[in-house]
């Protein structure tokens, strides 16, 4: 990737833009307005008044700085900037003929006056103001007021108290990181506090989305969630800092300051006392944050002489007192510069000296966080055979808290250090095979997948097969699961093996729960294999009467029986599993539980329930320290369940939260899936970026079903989205053919490759009725017939397979060949409505083909035949549940109901379908819904009130009623006119207008001018 040097974009500080553009709102009506803007050093003051200014409208702008001089430095320089500017551009004219009064300000105006005094010269200079104030609003900034001189200072509350000049905004900024105690501008500020249109804007650090926005635009593309973490952390949200360590290159390899900022932290260091520098090197040694007990006990100092020292760093704001007694760095870069700046030998030193320390005194640190601490520090020191033994006895303490990522670390390092300790056998009590499968189990909990695929390797190939079978057979099996997991293969000779070598080993519970954990795995390449494996490991679990082990193999029985026992059967088995393992404290069992019950949920149609059981599944997850394994797979079965019922913001929200988990290999596709396939159905610009990351998956090597035909769904979706027919075809046809060698173009038949689809049904409805409007909008009678062959060969059992049946028979009304035979049913099978509306989908329309070779829109169906398939689709998700789905089955509803002659109907189905549509914020349907309204002559039917536009469209409406251009409201909006431009576009198709005039008109009927709108003296303007 290219790397510039700053970023262009600018992030985040949406409140904080809204307090300015209200500061000058108040200053347009000649109300009084300040704004102290305060933010430690590299936060983004200055960036955040350039933005500001950039969207001024026509308010002017005039800046001063103060300069780094001290209380006797240069008097009133930023005023002094401001009038050299000034002159430069308009000439001593600007003064009206004042240049003696100024002349005490810059010497080369000439000769002072002699009767000037400083009353004089801030009358002057609020006059000034005044006058540049009288055509247009006035923002004065000053810039770094912590700087700024005596005189400054008492020329800017002049300008506040007294003078109070009309239609002026005045922004100082100010470093609050450089106001110790004792600093002037610290009871300047308190008393402007109290003045009457003084306000204070605090400036903090960004969180990581903000961080990550920075990279972004860094980098020109969206970077690692690694990356994002580990400048995140270490930055933590300066933006002066995050875009220093992302120029030095690849931030996620970044593991030294940059040199320039080096300098810059520790030039605040050599200003203390040289007294307390050595205190600041010792607390750089114990980490961020360090108690004061610990401190004292390593720098084994007076107390006099340490609070002397701690107080200097205090006052320098280079540390910061915590309420607990224990002092933090106030920004962890410092720490990180002064730790980084010791000497070998008083690196070391320390490091040991803190181990020590805690090693006697464990009470020292925080509860549990003694042994981290002390094989942290022993491993600074370089003593390699205390480190080892420290670092693994850590390693067992955090897996015991489920901290399985501190885990893996901590492990990866007694792995370091095997070699250079001679001993590390005897020392630790394992061998190395052992510590590798302690190694590769943690970094496979943590989500480190590829690592532990690497670990896995190392172990299978120290292990003697034939003479530990059954650990052979579990390497195996995670070896399995990786490959998979990584789109690698589907891992099944793997699995086999392991099968075999587990089935001839001894019965135990330890060979019942890996025989679960096989058929899990197994069941998605081979289900008939995966249940033999079930029973006999639910067996032996209960022979045995392991509690574990039967809680696992009933889970996974209930996974690969899914759709062959009664769902109200299954989710009885699944809900005895959660209460067991929630009985014996298996935390583990009861995540899977729960994964295993929301999956079921779904599918079943209970979304709410599903939602419900997937959110305490994410805590247990968390709890379990498998957040970025299971947790990835609840999190997105949460999404899921959140998007079914309309809960979109919700959903999004939560598929944000799994993209900073980061989940690894196909872990990470679930909620890319969903979140693209959200931002699709929104009309979001981000929509194309999340699509070809996550059509991307289908490149790798191996994609399971279930996680194939969701993608290959949202390949249809995406081409229809784009008004490309053709394409939306052309993916359907190949998502059917997969693996198909048909004998002729026309001569089609069901392909092998349609034995996922029967295998999936929960992903083969969607995907089938996907392909059915993308026949319907390319009217491909090839794809008709492929979708006719397959749907006969699908389960239909719960309500939103027998609604997308039936929403496939309405969009393939009058289209189809030949009739397929019924819909296949199996244990409680679907209505005999949905066979029927499926293979009246079927019914020839042979005898319509017209002279073109194209069959007409309702062949041998007639309109009324087809709009009653449009009653039936629609019910039936009603029923379902799904909000998005309904509205959708609405809209085809309506156009069937319009050609039937129906208006009344037709105008009602749009109606209920543009209210969902806008209460989702699916503006792609709800455009389409006010073009078939226009189409069949609704206009009117479909409300047009303000509860279609966003509230962004209703702010732009607002100023289109007032009569401005689309420059004047992206000045007031702090958008561009292309924005703008596009914004009234939208505004005009949504209230089916011809222009901005009638858009004015509609917002005055609608009332949504208030008094709030005409703001700054503000009236109606004739556009300009």
């Amino acid at each position: 990737m290219t790397v510039r040097a700053r970023s262009t974009a600018f992030v985040g500080r949406d409140a904080e833009i809204a307090v300015l553009r209200d500061a000058l709102k108040r200053a347009r009506t000649d109300e009084p307005a300040m704004v102290l803007v305060g933010g430690e050093a590299g936060v983004g003051k200055t960036r955040l008044i350039e933005e500001f200014a950039r969207h001024g409208g026509d308010a002017r702008f005039v800046v001063g700085q103060c300069l780094e001089l001290g209380e006797e430095g240069l008097p009133y320089a930023p005023f002094c900037a401001i009038l050299r500017d000034l002159i430069r551009a308009e000439g001593v004219a600007v003064l009206d003929g004042h240049e003696p009064e100024f002349a005490r300000l810059l010497p080369e105006l000439g000769p002072v006056a002699p009767d000037a005094n400083r009353g004089v010269l801030f009358d002057q200079v609020a006059a000034l103001l005044s006058r540049l104030a009288t055509g247009r609003p006035l923002v004065v900034v000053l810039e770094d007021l912590h700087w700024a001189d005596r005189s400054t200072r008492d020329l800017v509350e002049f300008l506040v108290r007294a003078a109070r000049t009309a239609r002026v905004l005045l922004i100082c900024t100010y470093r609050t990181d450089e106001l110790h105690r004792g600093h002037p501008l610290r009871g300047f500020v308190a008393e402007l506090d109290r003045a009457r249109g003084v306000e204070r804007l605090d400036v903090g650090r960004f969180d990581r989305d903000g961080t990550a926005e920075i990279l972004a635009s860094i980098f020109g593309g969206e970077p690692t969630q690694r990356s994002i973490d580990k400048v995140h952390q270490r930055a933590q949200g300066n933006p002066f800092f995050v875009e220093e360590l992302a120029a030095s290159g690849d931030p996620a390899a970044c593991a030294d300051i940059p040199e320039s900022l080096r300098d810059l932290l520790l030039a605040r260091v050599d200003r203390l006392p040289e007294s307390a520098q050595p205190v600041l090197r010792i607390a750089a040694a114990g980490g961020s944050r360090i108690g004061h007990d610990l401190l004292t006990t390593v720098a084994a100092l007076p107390e006099a002489e340490l609070d002397a020292a701690l107080r200097a760093a205090v006052t320098a704001q280079l540390l910061v007192a915590d309420p607990d007694g224990g002092y933090e760095f106030r920004h962890a870069l410092v720490r990180e510069a002064v730790h980084d700046d010791l000497l070998p030998g008083e690196h070391a030193r320390l490091h040991a000296r803190y181990a020590a320390a805690i090693e006697a005194d464990p009470t020292l640190v925080g509860a549990g966080r003694a042994p981290a601490e002390v094989a942290h520090h022993w491993y600074a020191a370089h003593d390699h055979p205390r480190a080892l033994v420290t670092s693994h006895a850590a390693g067992v303490a955090a897996g015991e808290r489920y901290a399985h990522a501190e885990q893996a670390r901590l492990l990866e390092r007694v792995l370091e250090l095997w070699e250079q300790v001679p001993d590390a056998a005897d020392r630790l009590g394992v061998d190395h095979l052992t510590l590798l499968e302690e190694t590769m189990v943690a970094t496979y909990t943590a989500g480190d997948f590829k690592r532990a695929l690497s670990l896995n390797r190392a172990a299978l190939s120290a292990i003697d097969r034939s003479d530990q079978p059954l650990r052979a057979a579990r390497l195996l099996t995670r070896r399995g699961k990786l490959l998979s997991a990584l789109g690698k293969s589907d891992g099944s000779p793997s699995l086999r093996e392991a099968v075999a070598l587990a089935e001839a080993a001894p019965d135990d519970a330890a060979r019942a729960m890996l025989l679960a954990d096989i058929a899990y795995q197994i069941s998605r390449v081979d289900r008939d294999e995966g249940a033999r494996i079930a029973s006999v490991a639910r067996a032996s679990a209960e022979s045995l009467g392991h509690e574990a082990a039967v809680v696992h193999a009933t889970l996974t029985l209930g996974r690969v029986c899914a759709r062959h026992v009664a769902a109200q059967e299954g989710l009885t088995e699944l809900r005895l599993a959660e209460a067991r393992a929630k009985s014996a404290g298996d935390l583990e069992g009861l995540v899977h539980a729960r994964v295993n019950i929301s999956d079921a949920l779904f599918e079943i149609g209970d979304y709410a329930g599903s939602a419900e059981a997937a959110a305490l599944g994410t805590k247990d997850a968390g709890k379990a320290g498998v957040d970025r394994s299971s947790g990835a797979f609840l999190r997105s079965n949460h999404a899921e369940a959140l998007v079914a019922l309309g809960r979109w913001d919700e959903a999004d929200a939560i598929c944000a939260e799994s993209a900073r988990f980061d989940p690894p290999g196909h872990l990470g596709l679930h909620w890319l899936q969903l979140r693209a396939g959200l931002r699709l159905a929104r009309g979001d610009a981000s929509a194309p970026e999340l699509i070809g990351r996550a059509l991307a998956f289908l490149a790798r090597p191996y994609v399971s079903a279930q996680h194939r035909m969701p993608l290959l769904t949202l390949k249809i979706e995406a081409a229809l989205s784009a008004g490309d027919p053709a394409a939306a075809a052309e993916a359907a046809s190949a998502a059917l053919t997969a693996g198909a060698e048909p004998t002729t173009e026309t001569d089609w038949t069901a392909p092998p490759g349609a034995s996922d689809l029967v295998a999936n049904p929960r992903y083969a409805w969607p995907l089938l009725a996907a392909a059915a409007r993308a026949s319907a909008a390319a009217d491909d009678a090839t794809l008709r017939s492929m979708i006719q062959s397959v749907v006969p060969g699908i389960e239909c059992l719960y309500p939103a397979d027998r609604a997308y049946a039936a929403q496939i028979a309405a969009s393939l009304s009058g289209r189809a060949a030949q009739p397929p035979g019924p819909v296949r049913a199996s244990g409680s099978a679907g209505p005999a409505e949905a066979d029927r509306l499926v293979a009246a989908a079927s019914e020839s329309a042979a005898a319509g083909r017209s002279a073109s070779g194209r069959i007409p829109v309702q062949g041998g169906v007639s309109a009324a035949e087809a709009r009653e398939r449009w009653v039936v689709a629609v019910e039936a998700w009603r029923a379902d549940g799904q909000r998005y789905a309904l509205a959708r089955a609405l809209v085809g509803l309506a156009e069937a109901a319009a050609a039937a002659g129906d208006r009344a109907a037709a105008g009602d189905a749009l109606e209920e379908a543009g209210a969902i549509a806008a209460d989702l914020d699916a503006r792609p349907l709800r455009d389409e819904v006010a073009r078939l309204a226009r189409r069949v002559g609704l206009r009117g039917a479909v409300g047009a009130g303000p509860d279609v536009l966003t509230a962004r469209e209703r702010e732009v409406l607002r100023l289109v009623a007032v009569g401005h251009s689309n420059s004047r409201i992206g000045a007031e909006l702090y958008l561009s006119p292309k924005t703008v431009s596009v914004h009234v576009s939208r505004i005009i198709a949504k209230l089916e207008v011809t222009n901005r005039i009638e858009a004015a008109a509609v917002a005055h009927r609608l009332g949504l001018l208030g008094p709030e709108m005409i703001a700054g003296g503000q009236t109606t303007a004739s556009g300009h």
